[in-house]
Parts: structure tokens; sequence; C-alpha cells
């Protein structure tokens, strides 16, 4: 009997191979991986790759706070791939795939806080010590000298790794963080061989004197069903909160309350199983954590003192919104929340945690309430208490939701969805490539309707000034933000298809001008102009049929490929190659 059934399974094992699959992935995990390449349009891939981009979302998540991004833009695993399927390189917040951004950080925020994490990913029912030793050899060799053979990808994320360390002097608040990822649809079982290995990886990188710490994390398939839950579901948690006062009704909010929490109960709502700060938690927040600046360096400085019981009335406290909650007596039970304000004293009190004394208490604000116009004008008006620019609310403000509301008058087809919230759409089973972030549609209109592409990536903070004066403007007409939306959807297709050569997205908003050229190579009115209207509905009529669009971009590549003569980021990524594609359809540049 025993042999039939080995027998049997051999067959299905070497059945499933042959398809490119394994039986060693459990249902759960399966149909997680099925519901992942289904919403990021990469079902056709083989599923050794999806998994390894499925890897990258699930662990790169828990450092960034901004679901939005395309893990298949941190995929390495191939030949030369040094024993890493997936690298995510995050300074101050944003996930930097393009080595020009380094620069444009620094002169924005005067600082760079910055996180390494690097993923293995293997669909195995096991650990195994030799992986591990892989990873973490191949880790070595990434910020070392380099001496085993890399691909294209893993050369464009060391060129950004070198670049971080030449500005090393502005570090903040320490060395960069690394965290390696061994994921496998196993069970981890502290093997200590297992663990003796991983030590010892992360020792050796940590005598490079190149890090503040350095993380193994392993991730079996009950860590995966956990992740991913997470990051599809509202996360839900239960405390007790008797230091507390009842506000009077308020119009607009179901419920609110004023007190206090004991720093460590509060730590519990804001940290995941690992003890880990969950990011994603704090996205309304329009500041990210800013280090160990002076301010926050004082609440360090408070918290470790003899005064440390002075926290209470000293520090703001937290604003946390809820969309969920229910209560019996003193023990309260949230869902869907998010803190609002009070991101710089959780992540100090996380930084902290280790050391925090009992007498430390938090002053908490929780409201709750649905109507998305009062959390709104809460998340503007608690984070008006901090140096935040205007820029940085627009995409609450009336013509970011008229956007919004208009780009979904179109088909589904033809469907775009503008998130001016962040994770807006995270439990909507809306594929990723038709989501358009805020910053992502400013840099499509700015390149196709602006004319300035070479500002969309080295020195966006530009491009961010003009709106609210040159774009995003209560009057302008909403066609042309569609316009950029869906022709930016339109190329990403293309390239993800494999349809144009990876090696052209350097110049993808360089593409895009060319592109708006190709459909329309007149003068524009201006934005609020009813003649804009009709143009831009030209324009879209046009990039609805397959066939034309492929044409369209094979052209428009083309074009960029004549003015510029170089791909080179460096070289195409410049004001004179703007004024050539002006030029080169007969138009008059302005700049």
């Amino acid at each position: 009997m025993t042999t039939h059934v080995t027998s049997g399974y051999n067959l299905r094992r070497f059945y499933l191979l042959s398809l490119g699959k394994t039986a060693d992935m459990d249902k759960v995990t399966e149909g997680f991986l099925s519901e992942f390449s289904s919403q990021f349009g990469v079902q056709s891939l083989p599923e050794k790759d999806r998994f390894e981009q499925f890897a990258a979302w699930l662990t790169v998540r828990r450092h960034f706070s901004d679901s939005t991004f395309v893990p298949a833009d941190l995929a390495t695993g191939s030949g030369g791939d040094t024993g890493i399927d997936a690298i995510a390189i995050i300074a101050n917040n944003n996930l930097v795939t393009d080595v020009d951004t380094v620069e444009d950080l620094l002169s924005l925020n005067g600082y760079l806080d910055v996180t390494f994490v690097f993923v293995q990913a293997a669909r195995t029912a096991h650990f195994e010590t030799s992986k591990i030793g892989q990873l973490g050899f191949g880790v070595k060799d990434f910020f070392g000298e380099g001496k085993l053979p890399r691909n294209q990808a893993v050369k464009d994320f060391a060129e950004i790794m070198n670049a971080l360390y030449e500005k090393s002097g502005k570090f903040r608040p320490r060395n960069p963080s690394c965290y390696l990822y061994y994921v496998t649809t196993g069970t981890w079982n502290a093997d200590k061989d297992l663990v003796v290995r991983a030590d010892a990886e992360t020792g050796d990188l940590m005598k490079t004197a190149l890090f503040s710490e350095v993380q193994f994390h392993p991730i079996g398939a009950s860590e995966i069903h956990r992740l991913y839950r997470q990051a599809k579901n509202s996360i839900s948690r239960d405390f007790v909160f008797d230091k507390k006062v009842v506000v009077p009704e308020v119009s607009g909010v179901t419920s609110a309350y004023l007190g206090y929490l004991p720093a460590s109960d509060y730590l519990k709502l804001v940290c995941d199983e690992d003890g880990s700060i969950i990011k994603p938690l704090f996205y309304e927040n329009v500041r990210d954590f800013v280090g160990l600046n002076d301010v926050n360096g004082e609440i360090v400085d408070t918290l470790e003192s003899p005064d440390s019981d002075r926290f209470i009335i000293m520090n703001n406290g937290v604003t946390m919104i809820a969309r969920g909650l229910h209560t019996t007596g003193d023990k309260f039970s949230i869902s869907d929340f998010h803190i609002v304000n009070g991101c710089q004293t959780s992540h100090v009190l996380h930084t902290c945690k280790d050391k925090l004394p009992a007498n430390v208490r938090v002053p908490f604000r929780l409201i709750h309430t649905q109507d998305e116009n009062v959390i709104e004008s809460i998340i503007r008006a608690t984070n008006r208490q901090t140096e935040v620019k205007e820029d940085q609310f627009y995409a609450m403000k009336d013509f970011a939701k008229k956007l919004e509301a208009y780009f979904k008058t179109y088909p589904v087809a033809e469907r775009i969805f503008y998130e001016r919230r962040p994770h807006q759409y995270d439990n909507q089973d809306i594929e990723k490539l038709r989501i358009v972030t805020h910053q992502n549609l400013v840099r499509a209109v700015g390149a196709m309707f602006l004319g300035l592409p070479h500002i969309t990536t080295k020195t966006f903070r530009q491009l961010i000034a003009k709106v609210g004066k040159d774009m995003f403007v209560d009057t302008d007409k909403p066609e042309s933000y569609y316009v950029s939306a869906w022709a930016l959807y339109r190329l990403e297709q293309l390239f993800k298809n494999k349809k144009i050569d990876a090696k052209y997205k350097a110049a993808r908003f360089q593409i895009l001008l060319a592109a708006r050229f190709l459909l329309d190579g007149a003068p524009l009115p201006k934005m609020n102009a009813n003649d804009m209207t009709k143009r831009c509905d030209a324009m879209i009529a046009k990039l609805k049929d397959d066939d034309e669009v492929e044409k369209l971009f094979f052209n428009a590549v083309k074009i960029v490929d004549e003015v510029a003569g170089n791909w080179d980021r460096d070289s195409i990524r410049t004001e004179p190659v703007s004024k050539s594609l002006f030029q080169k359809f007969g138009q008059h540049y302005s700049g």
C-alpha cells in the first residue's frame, strides 16, 4: 500500500513539475498566490517567478507604508542573481528603484533613513542551511567587491546602494537597517543548524559596520497566510481603555474618547506578532517617521530620564480613527483603524520599547467614524500641528475627489483608479496596474501636458511645486488627467508583457510626451479650456485600440531614440531632450 501511495505521489509531483508547479505548496497558499497573480496581472508567468514576486510583496510591505508598488520591479531572480530573488531599497519611506531618486530625496529631506530588504523564495516544504548560506553570501557580495556574476537588475540595485553610501554622512537616525527574508512553503521549527547558520550570516554582515541592525526572518506557510490576510484585511485589536472620558456628541462622529494608555499597551495596538511596527497603520499621516531629529531626540531623552513619567504632559499623544468599534465597559474592540496623528511619537516609543519604564503613559484620542469627509478634516487639522507643505494635502482637496469620481465613470475595461488616499483599494479585487497613485498622476500629467518629463524623477520637487498652480486646479478639465493615467497604464502594460524592452523604462515619461505629440501634435489649449475636453476625447479614442496603442508607443520609443541617441538615464532625463522633442514636432518649448 505504501509503495503505491509513494508512486502515486511521485507521479503527481512529476506531473506538477512538468507544468512548472510544485507539490509542496499547500492549498491555502496556492489560492493566495492565484489571487495575487490575478491582481498584478502575472498569471502567465511560471509559478516560480510568481512566487518570488509574491514573497517580495508580502515581506517588503512590512517596511514600506505604500502598498501600490509593483513587485516585478524588485525581482532579481534569474541567472546572475547572486542567490537573491528580490531586493528592496527604502529611503525616507520611498521605494528607490532609480538611482536619480537618491539625490532628490536628500535635497528634499536633508537626511537619508535607509532600509535594505533581501528576499530568497523557494517553493519547498522545508528550510535548508545551504540556502541561508547562499542568501547571506549573496548579500555580503552585494555590499562588498561584487565578485559574483550579476544580472542587470542586481547591478542597478548595487548602483543605488553605492549612491546611498556615498552620502553616508547624511544617514539618520543611524546606519541603514538590513533584513534578510527566506520564504518557503514549509514550517520553521528553529532547528539548531538553521539558527546557527542564520546567526553566522547576520553576524558577518554586522561585522562590516555598514548597518545599525541586521535581521534574518524565516517565513513559512503559516507566516505567508498571516501576512497575506494582514495585507488584504483590516487589522483588528482588543484592548482595555479604562482611563478615558467620553466626548460629547459630535456631528459625523459615532463616538469619541479622550484618555491615556500605558505605552506598552499602546505599542501592542500598532505592532505585529514579531514586534515590528505595522507601517500601513500610519499611511494617513502626511509625514512618515523622520528619524531621531532634534524633536524626536528630545522625546527619547525624556523617555530615558528619571522624569519619564512627565511624558504624558509633555507629548501631544496619538489620534486614532477606527471605522469599526465595539465596546463592553472598558473593553474595546477596534477594526479598520489608522493613526492619523502621532507617527513620530509611535516610532520613538517603538525605538525605545525594550527599555520603556512602566510609568510612561501615552495621551490617546480614539474617534469612531465612517464619514470620509470627517476623517479627511481630522487628518488636515491634526497634521497642521507639524510643518507640512500644502501640496501634501492636495490629494484630499475637492478637485482630487472630482478626479477620483470622474475616473470611475469610464466602462470597466477602460477604467483607471485614482488612488488619492494610500491603500484605499487594498481590499478590492482590482488589477494593481490600473491603480495610479497621486504622485504618478502628477508625473504623467507633468510629462504629457506640461511638457516637463525631465523633472518627473530626479527633481520631482520642482514638479510638485506646480501642483495647485499649473495642474490640479479646480477649474481644470478632468479629461487631460484621465488621458495621462490611461496612457501610462497602456505603456506599463507593454513593459509588463515585454512588448517594449525594459531598458526603456528609464525614459517612460519622455515616451509619454512623444506619444502625446503623436496623438495630437498641435499646441495645447489651457488646462481649463473647453477645447481641452474635445482634444482629449480624440486622444482617448485612439488609446482604446490595442493595435494602434502598440504602434503609437513603438513609434514614440523610436522618436525618443532619434532625439536622445543615448538611453543612459543621465543623458535622457535632461531638459535638452525635452526641448528636442518639442522641436521634432515643430513646437515651441517654454519650460
